[in-house]
């Protein structure tokens, strides 16, 4: 397979609107969440969730076209701009690649459900006042694979245009499908992006229904609260994450800094519910990973920090602590898992992209961010989660995990560029 490297990284979030303010904040045990301010939650049981603070659309689209994009688009833009300046393929003066590169530079976006506020606000107009008065933006503007369509415009960008629609496994899917396209020679470059905003009305009350989302509405900040005994459920988050991903050729003749190596990944279907988890998905995943990475650096893998899916509710957490135990052939030989869902909620299909830039940050960086509000740990979790507080460590090969509802699941390993 051909070597492929990270050269570029961005995202926005609840913590931070930049990769350096959001690590930073993470590694602090910061928590972006809060009350809910985007919509009247008055009438809802939940009214929590780790919204991005300050958002100024209008700084990355003209005000005209801002009507003509959903949040998640917006939010999603924001993110892949600073990952294509941070890889010194755009410029704030230049946002178009060079014409030399961009038949073979791709982008492939993800996103767990797309532009839900729209939609819903539209459902709204159309039953209220008729199908004449609907929005003429309302469809393209609400798209899922209208994220890829805004951002290829905006960068010039050719090569392939794609969209995952895994659920909360979307843009860790989007990841591995940028690696196979590589590998396969359907491009040199690929700008994945992961975004999602789904903090309306039928989100949140959607998500309520089934009763996976945590109610501790009068303390928010502890209210994420991965691997905890009294945790009850996920909470909402909204971001975006983006990648630049290329091969290791076109990396090394730009001289562009490089952050790591993708050396393997795997995915999985559980094939037993649309909603509940079974151990024997997410470990058939990650255990794939494992074997794509042994073979592609020629000997056994050592993992030495894991960013869990970690989303905070009783049965998923339990699940994929007894998957990790599983791989590694008990709790006592596992490396660190944190989840940084304690900090910024849920961020659905985008939460595979931004978790995967603060595992690749740890990497580079050589600090693990918390897993944040574990004061009682769930005796069923037995692993080291780094409760509360960053740790220092050596790292040189980290995993990141993401499943979904469906029973999808995916992993990636990431390890220290050495050339």
């Amino acid at each position: 397979m051909k070597r492929v490297v990270v050269t570029g990284l961005g995202t926005v979030n609840s913590i931070g609107h930049n990769v350096e303010d959001s690590f930073n904040a993470a590694v602090a045990g910061e928590c972006g969440i809060d009350t809910i301010t985007l919509f009247d939650i008055s009438e809802f049981p939940v009214k929590i969730a780790g919204e991005v603070k300050d958002f100024d659309p209008t700084t990355v689209m003209e005000k005209k076209e801002v009507k003509k994009a959903d949040r998640f688009i917006q939010l999603g833009i924001k993110a892949a701009n600073e990952a294509m300046r941070d890889s010194g393929f755009t410029s704030i003066e230049n946002k178009k690649v060079d014409d030399s590169v961009s038949e073979r530079f791709g982008i492939i976006s993800a996103s767990g459900i797309g532009g839900l506020g729209t939609i819903e606000k539209n459902s709204v107009v159309c039953e209220n006042r008729g199908p004449k008065r609907i929005s003429p933006f309302f469809i393209p503007s609400s798209l899922v694979n209208m994220l890829s369509g805004f951002i290829s415009i905006e960068h010039g960008l050719k090569g392939p245009s794609l969209s995952h629609v895994t659920a909360c496994a979307a843009s860790t899917h989007a990841i591995n499908d940028a690696v196979k396209t590589i590998a396969a020679n359907g491009a040199d470059r690929i700008l994945v992006v992961g975004a999602e905003s789904a903090i309306c009305g039928a989100g949140m009350g959607g998500f309520a229904a089934m009763k996976a989302l945590s109610t501790r509405n009068d303390d928010p900040k502890k209210a994420s609260r991965p691997f905890d005994t009294d945790r009850d459920g996920f909470v909402m988050g909204e971001g975006s994450g983006s990648l630049v991903v290329e091969t290791l050729e076109s990396a090394q003749a730009r001289g562009a800094k490089i952050y790591c190596e993708i050396i393997g990944f795997g995915e999985s279907g559980d094939a037993n519910h649309i909603t509940s988890p079974v151990m024997d998905g997410p470990l058939r995943s990650m255990k794939a990973a494992m074997a794509m990475a042994k073979a592609n650096i020629g000997e056994d893998v050592k993992i030495d920090y894991i960013n869990s899916h970690g989303t905070s509710t009783p049965v998923g957490d339990v699940n994929e602590s007894k998957a990790i135990a599983e791989l590694f052939g008990g709790a006592e030989n596992c490396p660190p898992v944190t989840s940084t869902k304690g900090q910024i909620g849920h961020c659905l299909g985008a939460a595979g992209a931004i978790e995967a830039i603060f595992a690749i940050k740890s990497l580079n960086e050589g600090v693990i961010p918390p897993t944040i509000n574990i004061e009682n740990q769930d005796e069923e979790c037995k692993l080291d989660y780094v409760p509360n507080t960053s740790r220092k460590a050596e790292l040189t090969t980290v995993m990141s995990n993401n499943f979904g509802f469906g029973g999808t699941n995916g992993t990636v390993i990431f390890k220290k560029f050495e050339a």
